[in-house]
């Protein structure tokens, strides 16, 4: 009883900092960032995963994309809620066709009815800028879609830049660099498409020539590889969950896991827990200039938008200057389909990454 009366004191504490601050930049600068071994395993790409453990303990990681194959990682546990966070360096020049995603899903265990909330860098053409698209899936419910995409105000292959997601009971929130892009919210209009099963966390470059340029106008061209997407700063911060009973594990101090669920069920942490008025108007304004796709908005795709939508003739307006967009998916085993790999923390590492 007493710890858990201290585990309260310690949220509120932190939702008071976080309500007067970033939410983002506050968890992710607070938290413990875990080096590969300590937190992930290699999914998919053989030697075209490449971890520096002599500069960094092992806390960056290079993905490769070559002719002969991508490559991917994926968290060790499973988590029900929580924070997410990564700095990334995209690949530069010509990098047309090249996705590269940071994302949550369920997808090995949940096969018919998987949950996904994805950052997917787009690459373009030499002088194009990449995109991004953020995409939320609920109970298999990628027929609907609830795809967004953005450009961004800076270079994303000339530095590293931080992306983040927050996923609770009641809202979804995704960042760069601090700065709230896309907030979803439980609502009724969204029935069961709310993600609320446990996931795991990956990372992927692949192949997406099909549709990922100018809807697959532009390939990816093998002359300018390896393609290299460096990931550093990885945050896992969630309540880990049982991957056989599904059950969550820790969502207490001793394993520094701030735990969602308690955050959720009172009325006065869940509004500290949401965007403030300050950081809901930056991240208008993001979407105001930077916006270029909505799922809302596709007249093409839904003749009545989806019933959580509310419209803005605005912004209406302004999306009808972008090009249609075309969306599509890796091979399986690139996507949620890591279940195989996955071990605890506390076994014995049994895949093979290059180290250098």
């Amino acid at each position: 009883m007493k710890k858990e009366f201290v585990f309260s004191l310690l949220l509120i504490s932190i939702l008071i900092v976080v309500s007067v601050a970033s939410s983002s930049s506050i968890l992710r600068k607070n938290l413990p960032i875990l080096s590969f071994d300590e937190g992930y395993n290699h999914l998919f790409g053989d030697d075209n995963l490449v971890t520096n453990s002599k500069d960094d303990d092992g806390k960056t990681v290079q993905l490769l994309l070559n002719k002969r194959t991508g490559s991917g990682f994926v968290s060790q546990d499973l988590y029900l809620h929580g924070f997410f966070s990564a700095s990334i360096k995209l690949p530069a020049d010509y990098t047309a066709g090249v996705v590269v995603a940071f994302y949550m899903s369920n997808g090995d265990i949940f096969e018919r009815n998987h949950d996904e909330l994805d950052f997917e860098f787009l690459g373009n053409i030499r002088g194009k800028d990449w995109k991004i698209q953020t995409n939320v899936y609920g109970n298999g419910s990628t027929n609907i879609g609830r795809e967004e995409r953005y450009g961004l105000w800076f270079d994303p292959s000339q530095d590293f830049h931080h992306y983040s997601i927050l996923w609770t009971q009641s809202h979804i929130i995704f960042y760069v660099d601090d700065i709230a892009i896309r907030e979803v919210e439980r609502s009724e209009g969204m029935g069961g498409d709310f993600p609320s099963k446990p996931m795991s966390l990956y990372a992927t470059i692949w192949d997406g020539s099909a549709w990922a340029t100018n809807g697959g106008k532009y390939k990816v061209n093998y002359r300018y590889a390896p393609y290299v997407a460096e990931f550093s700063n990885l945050v896992l911060h969630g309540c880990t969950v049982d991957p056989i009973e599904l059950s969550s594990l820790t969502c207490d101090m001793s394993t520094n896991n701030v735990d969602f669920d308690i955050l959720s069920s009172d009325e006065q942490s869940l509004k500290r827990t949401t965007l403030s008025s300050d950081q809901r108007v930056e991240m208008m304004k993001f979407r105001e200039k930077h916006m270029m796709y909505s799922y809302c908005y596709d007249h093409i795709r839904y003749a009545s938008p989806p019933a959580e939508c509310v419209l803005d003739s605005r912004v209406a307006k302004r999306l009808q200057q972008f090009d249609p967009v075309t969306f599509g998916k890796p091979p399986t085993s690139h996507r949620g389909k890591g279940g195989h790999h996955r071990r605890n923390r506390s076994s014995s590492r049994t895949d093979s990454v290059v180290t250098i």
